[in-house]
């Protein structure tokens, strides 16, 4: 007769009996288990576990997607794809940046009442989307802020400093609202902008709002209708 076997160190016969001979409950829990480690190394997102049900066996429940904040069809509009696609494709951006510069763009714009198509457009004249652009007399950034005129507008903003993309165009569309304000229409705000108020040729107005006029071509025209 075969000696009946023994049980090692630290383990009872019971739990051995269970470990040599599992039920089916156990082996749909392994299977389970499984299957939820493949789910979560190639779609966290998608699904997680919930609680045992009443055999035990944990079921696989959908959770909500992560949506990002600036995906949001309702808050921004085609335009603003539309803009993104182009800014990506003429200013040799990425287009994941892209879409984030054009978002804040609109989503400041429309906190402060300003085009914003206009705040691109002194994007693309300041810094041609580069982020990190920082001039000689210490403006940063894609708007080109002075830090020491305005930092103020930093605890306003609640951004963390000027540098951050989406920080400063919140900073900049503020103080060019305040600019428009201040002169009493675009094309004066946007010299009070750049600091060049008494140039009477407003070079500076002409190239933002002709970069704008370009921005528009990118926007599909409204028909005429008859």
């Amino acid at each position: 007769m075969k000696q009946p076997r023994r049980a090692e160190p630290g383990t009872s016969p019971q739990r051995c009996r269970r470990a040599t001979k599992p039920g089916p409950a156990l082996l749909i829990a392994a299977a389970a288990a499984l299957l939820a480690g493949v789910t979560a190394a190639t779609a966290p997102a998608l699904r997680a576990w919930a609680p045992p049900s009443a055999d035990g066996v944990p079921a696989l429940q959908p959770t909500q997607p992560t949506i990002r904040a600036h995906a949001s069809p309702e808050e921004f509009p085609h335009s603003a794809e539309l803009l993104a696609t182009f800014v990506a494709r003429h200013y040799r951006v990425a287009r994941e940046s892209a879409r984030d510069m054009v978002h804040a763009a609109f989503r400041e714009g429309r906190q402060n009442g300003v085009d914003p198509v206009l705040i691109l457009a002194v994007i693309a004249v300041e810094s041609r989307f580069n982020p990190i652009a920082e001039s000689e007399q210490g403006a940063v950034g894609l708007m080109q802020i002075v830090p020491r005129f305005h930092m103020d507008k930093v605890e306003a903003a609640s951004a963390p400093s000027f540098l951050p993309p989406r920080a400063n165009i919140a900073i900049g569309a503020r103080i060019l609202k305040e600019s428009i304000r201040r002169g009493g229409g675009e094309a004066a705000g946007l010299q009070l902008y750049n600091g060049s108020f008494d140039d009477e040729t407003r070079a500076y107005a002409n190239r933002v709002l002709a970069e704008r006029r370009r921005l528009e071509e990118a926007l599909p025209r409204p028909r005429n209708r008859a």
